[in-house]
């Protein structure tokens, strides 16, 4: 089973996550090291930054870790998600906060206003077009002057053969990192059982959009 949408999201897919994450997300470390290289601000700059869908934490506490005058709303849907986030992110004194919101609904947009930073990481494509649109009109209206979106997340192929490779390659990858974790296959079969690879093993819950389109609907919200 893919991840499902927020609206969707218990506690027993918290759980799934947490066992599949470490090989599910692609080069996860690099994934989190070059979203720290690409926000915009100094070492000792202060800023804000707001993270959509924090899961157990790891982007937040990289963030606060190696900007220590920044600051944190860390948003995710489920309980255990927030739980697991706010004992990851303990050791950074007051400089982080985490809350609930429903990426389909748009009673949190509040937590975006004069935000320096809004990140997330494999959330976005469970958003249909309009509701990605939305997302960025949102973000762009709200952030501050210097105010930048930062995503790290699914697209949708644009051919056969592009969804072939993509699907190819994540199993791939999915499978050589849980051989070097574990020294085994087990994790990876997991990941095959749940058809966690939604180019090969497409679903309701997740919408990715192609690259093109969102890369048009970021302009067109003014970033």
């Amino acid at each position: 089973m893919s991840e499902p949408t927020p609206s969707e999201w218990t506690m027993q897919d918290s759980d799934l996550y947490k066992q599949l994450a470490a090989i599910a997300v692609p080069k996860r470390a690099e994934q989190i090291a070059t979203l720290l290289t690409l926000i915009p601000f100094g070492k000792e700059d202060t800023f804000r930054v707001v993270e959509l869908a924090s899961g157990e934490g790891y982007l937040s506490a990289a963030i606060l870790e190696a900007f220590p005058h920044a600051t944190v709303m860390a948003l995710d849907y489920e309980e255990s998600m927030r739980e697991a986030t706010s004992a990851r992110l303990e050791a950074y004194g007051g400089r982080w906060e985490v809350a609930q919101f429903d990426m389909k609904a748009d009673d949190w947009f509040g937590h975006l206003d004069s935000a320096d930073v809004v990140v997330s990481s494999l959330c976005v494509h469970h958003l249909d077009d309009v509701g990605k649109q939305g997302l960025f009109k949102a973000v762009a209206e709200r952030v501050s002057e210097k105010g930048t979106l930062l995503i790290a997340d699914l697209v949708l192929p644009q051919n056969g053969r592009a969804k072939a490779l993509f699907a190819t390659t994540w199993d791939s990858m999915a499978e050589a990192a849980s051989i070097e974790r574990t020294l085994a296959r087990d994790t990876f079969q997991l990941f095959v059982e749940e058809q966690w690879n939604i180019y090969r093993y497409p679903d309701d819950f997740d919408m990715p959009s192609p690259l093109y389109h969102q890369l048009r609907w970021l302009d067109e919200a003014g970033f």
